[in-house]
């Protein structure tokens, strides 16, 4: 009987055929903990009595929400996983002297990988699809029970094939392409499903462009998004000290889906998604003939703080000033796409122009620190989240979009199409 790529994935690991809907325990590949939810699993992991982890080369501990701590709470929340990683001899922990955000971080470590199953207590572990991997976010105790065993249980999730067509112009990104199916089916239309990226618009697409369009899954509610391996991919891979070796899967052709949503890139504009919801998403044409006023313009996150994001940014920043009365605020993914940027001139470029570099973190996005807005501020923001108070105040305002955008709006002041 056909499968689909996400079924393939979980037969490969449980070691039968499996399909959409049936309950499985699976081993898992990479388990994922930050320094919000890892001491919640720390607690339930010592508290069931477990001496040692199962799989001690799957489990990462990324420190990236509040690092450097940025106050005594967090600076306490932080030496908990500190100290459970020590006692552990933990091989994949990341603190601040390899830092990054873990989104960013693992897949240039290499250590999620084509093929695997990854869990995380972070609901954007969803990115790592880009892979070719099942990759999804679960609660704290379910790291836990991870930790203790090596595995866990699935719903295998069914299937909505989403067919790209046509290639994107300039200032289209896989994060507009993303805004554009949670605009379609909204935060709530692919609920535990699969949605799998499919059509000849995918080799357009870069690397940090497919992070970015599953990174963004789980706002319209699915389990996990996927793009099969193909080229890009394996260029990606190739200078990664891999954790295991790749295993590939494809979609047969007859895989069932229940649903098959077509979207014609080549006429598709950049994507704004209005507070306070992505799936309120609007035309960069209707955006701008809002005049829609920014206090902050934020190019970061797991979404949006890689290499390129820094590169789109710093080409249309170039010889230009941020206005007056805004703050751009540049967080890079992690420590290498930051030294790299620099390397290139990217750094000089964003700072000569009145943007402010942070360390990588994951900060702002989440109304943590680095950028929080104040009572009635707007900002135009590369995160992937745009609720009410997501930021920082309950009467900011958070428009979404992707980085091109965000630089050409610190420039004048109002949401703006980058120029040609």
């Amino acid at each position: 009987m056909a499968q689909t790529i996400t079924e393939k994935i979980f037969s490969q690991h449980v070691g039968k055929d499996v399909y959409a809907g049936e309950i499985v325990r699976s081993p898992i590949d990479m388990v994922i903990g930050n320094d919000i939810t890892t001491p919640i699993s720390i607690k339930a992991f010592e508290d069931s009595g477990a001496t040692s982890l199962k799989n001690p080369d799957g489990f990462s501990i990324v420190l990236d929400h509040f690092i450097p701590a940025k106050d005594i709470a967090s600076a306490n929340q932080a030496r908990i996983s500190r100290d459970f990683a020590k006692k552990h001899k933990l091989k994949n922990f990341f603190d601040e002297k390899d830092m990054g955000i873990e989104h960013a971080l693992l897949p240039e470590k290499g250590l999620v990988v084509p093929g695997d199953v990854i869990i995380g207590a972070d609901s954007h572990t969803c990115t790592h699809g880009a892979l070719g991997a099942f990759s999804t976010g679960m609660g704290s105790t379910d790291l836990a029970f991870a930790m203790i065993t090596g595995g866990n249980w699935f719903k295998v999730p069914e299937a909505i094939k989403v067919v790209f067509t046509g290639k994107p112009s300039k200032y289209v990104t896989g994060k507009d392409l993303i805004l554009e199916i949670i605009r379609l089916i909204g935060v709530d239309g692919a609920l535990y499903k699969t949605l799998e990226f499919t059509g000849d618009t995918i080799k357009y697409l870069s690397m940090d462009d497919r992070f970015s369009l599953c990174n963004m899954a789980i706002e319209a509610g699915a389990k996990n998004g996927i793009v099969a391996y193909d080229d890009t991919t394996e260029e990606f891979m190739k200078d990664k000290n891999q954790a295991r070796p790749s295993r590939i899967h494809y979609s047969d052709e007859d895989a069932t889906y229940i649903q098959v949503l077509e979207i014609d890139v080549a006429a598709l504009e950049p994507v704004i998604a209005y507070p306070f919801l992505p799936s309120n998403g609007h035309s960069l044409s209707k955006a701008v003939s809002d005049k829609i006023k920014v206090d902050q313009a934020f190019i970061g996150s797991c979404t949006n703080g890689r290499l390129s994001d820094l590169k789109i940014a710093s080409e249309i920043l170039e010889g230009k000033r941020v206005h007056e009365d805004v703050r751009l605020i540049i967080t890079p993914g992690t420590q290498k796409i930051l030294r790299e940027a620099n390397k290139l001139g990217y750094i000089d470029i964003l700072v000569d122009a009145g943007g402010v570099v942070s360390n990588p973190t994951c900060g702002a996005c989440l109304g943590g620190y680095m950028g929080i807005l104040g009572d009635d501020e707007v900002a135009v923001s590369t995160t992937n989240r745009n609720f009410v108070g997501r930021m920082g105040s309950r009467s900011s305002k958070v428009y979404l979009a992707n980085s091109a955008v965000a630089a050409a709006s610190a420039i004048t002041g109002y949401i703006s199409a980058p120029s040609e």
